[in-house]
């Protein structure tokens, strides 16, 4: 039940009691009197700075039909990161873009994230509002309306809309295992000198300080304080694109991003879901010439962080994209300039490649600020991480010797790497364009920038490493088909002409078809070279192999602990790894792409039974014990120690062994036991392989696959390779076993597994070898075999799967654009 003050007053009235004092509202403030002493500053809206009061307030239009008073994009970003790869948490990381509207309710404005995904733009106001009321929308932010002018248009403080935890750092800190994170109300305030007004754009930021309990490694190791984590996070909100830009339907076949929207008022004959390619707008200044100037053209800036001679690399590289849009028909449509000094590159008016610094060495990122409702990219960013030359450097040290870098010579270890950044900034930028990955790429002669290129290095015939032809410059034949689908103004019977002529003539694998271990597409791989992976696994194991036998000290540079060693034999000794996931590929694999109904049909085709016993014969090769033996003299440089502290990435980046202090060259041949045996037995291809022989009699079988790789396994050894033999015995024993462990294998999988181990088992029980050690370790194995619960513990324990240190990314990113990344 209500009671209304003057029905309270009145009893207290009757009863004698005094009445209590109701205060009234005060009086709402004019404009003038609201910014008397503020910063006026003229943009897309109105602002007002207050200096002293650390406030920045916002005048807002009188509220249309529909009760909105503004619509913009709104995106977030980090002026400053955590300098950590494991947190994700970079210097320009972009956050996520909405439709941000702001609207009034009586007392208050409320800012809230429209659900552009759901919408039916061509129904009757009826079904328009069904379709946007049908789904949840966000209120983000709800502020007090501080004054109101006499034409309707309000005055709102909107510093408490900028210092919530809009990119999600106390959830992104607390899923990295970096601590419970609790945002500090003293410690966190609008920084009003940040604000920036422009016609299109407005530009603010907030300093906002976490408390921190149990802070982990990362923050331990990096933040001065750990327990006070202080970022500043920025806010751009910009104009809303006029109507004039055409979106363009998604086609698988064509690599581009997609924003996908569903329009509840499309006919019942079309589909309702409509996934947007995501481009820049790029308009010809004549729409009638097959080649034209273009009214705006796309313009990247390089972040003037990035120092010289690296600076100008980044520009070169990233400025190969005008090839393809000049192919496409566009004269001077892309260019790449360095950073206007002064400038922002967080300004949403520039597309940027920014340099970012960090503890360690992680992936680089192109990503976009795209606007949800038609997929137009309105702004580009990628984030290239200065580590990445660096670890190059130390690779190409690490086959060729530091005492090449500097010299000028094809081997220079400095120019390759320079040539490496080269594409990496035209990858990412690539990525920030609107295309995703081709992994399928290198083996149609390096047809793109945007797959992983590993250094094509050649062999003299005095077995000397040849780096003269290492990376490609310019764009390949995907590039130009992937700009030209994309970016021209062609219609829509031209476009899917396009992309089946694409598709006919040019492979294409994207993320989700290549990047896990079990994948099925034989050409999508990471970091691999040529149209025969096998034959290049042969290759990369002969480049292995010299650079190994001659490394030593010239790897290092003049002063380095000879402890460093150890860092750098790393990429070196697992230099096959990815070659090896390549080839592996073929084994299981089915050959398929990304076709539409009323294109040309192409349909899916195993690899062929002789192709896959290649590729397992030669997966062996990478068990042989004389590859995994490292040469006496070098081991002997490994057993150097480091004194003082050391670094971070070192102790990230080296085999763990079991040695103590001492350097382990079983783990070292454990691991790379490990990158075979895993890449080959994934769940998924195991349960392939396993039902291919029922499709087709000569298919090469799961039996045949595990007879193959244990006879490989448990060839006779002699003399010191005695060892990393039996290495390669219980990482092949320990596989099988641990894929019975899990629930990943079809039943199928399971019995021929199983029967296959206890065959082995009742084989190594009986080891009558001549060796007592390995006559002890047969008879070891076999037992171990048998006992379900011992082998169980010892998986569970993982005792003997070392881990494998870190290899992606060696010269590009792991992650990809950010609209998805």
């Amino acid at each position: 039940m209500k009671r209304t003050a003057t029905a309270i007053a009145l009893v207290l009235a009757l009863s004698g009691a005094a009445a209590p004092a109701f205060a009234a509202d005060p009086a709402p403030k004019t404009f003038a009197e609201a910014t008397e002493g503020l910063t006026r500053q003229e943009g897309l809206l109105r602002v007002f700075v207050d200096q002293d009061g650390g406030k920045v307030l916002v005048q807002l239009p009188a509220p249309g039909a529909n009760g909105v008073m503004a619509r913009v994009i709104h995106h977030t970003a980090l002026r400053t990161g955590v300098g950590s790869a494991v947190t994700g948490l970079d210097r320009a990381q972009i956050g996520a873009t909405n439709i941000l509207s702001f609207r009034r309710i009586g007392k208050k404005i409320v800012a809230e994230f429209e659900n552009p995904k759901y919408e039916a733009p061509h129904g009757s106001p009826e079904e328009q509002a069904a379709a946007r009321d049908a789904f949840v929308g966000s209120t983000v932010w709800a502020g007090d309306v501080v004054a109101t002018g006499p034409d309707g248009s309000v005055l709102v403080d909107l510093s408490a809309f900028l210092t919530r935890d809009a990119m999600g750092i106390v959830e992104t800190l607390k899923a990295a295992g970096q601590g419970s994170l609790k945002p500090m109300s003293d410690l966190t305030m609008v920084d009003p000198a940040a604000t920036k007004s422009f016609p299109d754009n407005l530009e603010m930021e907030a300093r906002l300080t976490f408390g921190v309990d149990s802070p982990g490694r990362e923050l331990s190791q990096i933040a001065p304080e750990p327990r006070l984590a202080t970022f500043t996070v920025h806010h751009s909100f910009i104009k809303l694109p006029d109507d004039q830009y055409q979106p363009r339907e998604f086609d698988p076949r064509t690599g581009a991003f997609a924003t996908n929207v569903t329009d509840y008022s499309a006919p019942l004959n079309e589909a309702m879901v409509h996934r947007l390619a995501s481009r820049f707008r790029l308009v010809k200044t004549d729409p009638t010439a097959a080649r034209s100037t273009v009214v705006k053209p796309i313009v990247f800036y390089v972040d003037r962080a990035a120092p010289e001679p690296i600076r100008s690399a980044l520009v070169e590289g990233a400025g190969w994209w005008a090839q393809a849009f000049d192919a496409a028909g566009y004269i001077d449509a892309f260019k790449v300039e360095v950073m206007p000094e002064g400038a922002d590159p967080l300004d949403a008016r520039y597309n940027v490649v920014n340099w970012v610094n960090r503890a360690t060495r992680s992936w680089s990122y192109g990503q976009s600020v795209v606007d949800p409702r038609t997929g137009e990219i309105v702004k580009g960013s990628v984030l290239l991480g200065s580590l990445r030359i660096r670890q190059d450097m130390l690779i190409f040290e690490g086959l060729v010797g530091a005492d090449h870098t500097g010299d000028g010579s094809v081997n220079d270890p400095q120019r390759i790497a320079l040539a490496r950044i080269r594409q990496l900034a035209a990858h990412e930028v690539g990525h920030a364009i609107g295309l995703q990955h081709n992994f399928a790429a290198s083996t149609q002669g390096r047809a793109s920038v945007m797959d992983y290129p590993v250094p094509k290095i050649g062999v003299t015939a005095d077995d000397q490493l040849d780096f003269s032809d290492a990376y490609a410059v310019g764009m390949g034949a995907w590039d130009d088909f992937a700009i030209d689908w994309l970016y021209s103004d062609a219609d829509k019977a031209a476009l899917a002409k396009k992309a089946e002529e694409g598709r006919a003539r040019l492979r294409f694998a994207n993320d989700a078809d290549a990047r896990v271990g079990g994948d099925a597409q034989p050409w999508g791989s990471l970091w691999d070279n040529g149209e025969d992976p096998v034959a290049e696994l042969d290759h990369i194991l002969k480049i292995r192999r010299i650079a190994l036998d001659r490394f030593g000290l010239r790897n290092l540079p003049a002063g380095a602990a000879v402890n460093d060693l150890r860092r750098r034999l790393v990429p070196i000794y697992l230099y096959h790894r990815y070659q090896v996931d390549a080839v592996s590929k073929l084994v299981g694999g089915i050959d398929y792409s990304y076709p539409v109904s009323g294109g040309g049909q192409e349909a899916a085709t195993a690899v062929p039974a002789d192709v896959q016993r290649a590729a397992l014969a030669a997966l062996t090769r990478t068990l042989n014990p004389a590859e995994l033996d490292l040469p006496e003299p070098l081991l002997a440089l490994l057993a150097a120690q480091q004194s003082g502290d050391g670094d971070p990435q070192n102790d990230i980046e080296v085999f763990k062994g079991l040695n103590g202090r001492a350097f382990d060259p079983g783990v070292a041949a454990d691991v790379a036991a490990d990158v075979t045996l895993d890449a080959l037995f994934a769940p998924q291809r195991v349960n392939r392989i396993a039902d291919a022989g029922r499709r087709d009699p000569a298919a090469l079988g799961l039996g045949e696959t595990v007879d193959v790789i244990t006879a490989a396994a448990f060839a006779p050894a002699e003399g010191r390779l005695a060892e990393p033999a039996r290495r390669v015995q219980a990482q092949t024993v320990l596989t099988l076993a641990g894929l019975l462990k899990g629930d990943d294998l079809s039943s199928t999988s399971a019995a021929v597994i199983d029967d296959r181990l206890q065959a082995l088992a009742v084989k190594l029980k009986a080891s009558r070898a001549a060796d007592p050690v390995q006559r002890a370790h047969d008879r070891w194995l076999g037992a171990l075999i048998g006992d379900r619960d011992r082998l169980d513990q010892l998986l569970e324990d993982k005792h003997h799967a070392p881990a494998t240190p870190p290899g992606s990314p060696i010269g590009a990113e792991e992650g990809w654009h950010d609209n998805d990344a």
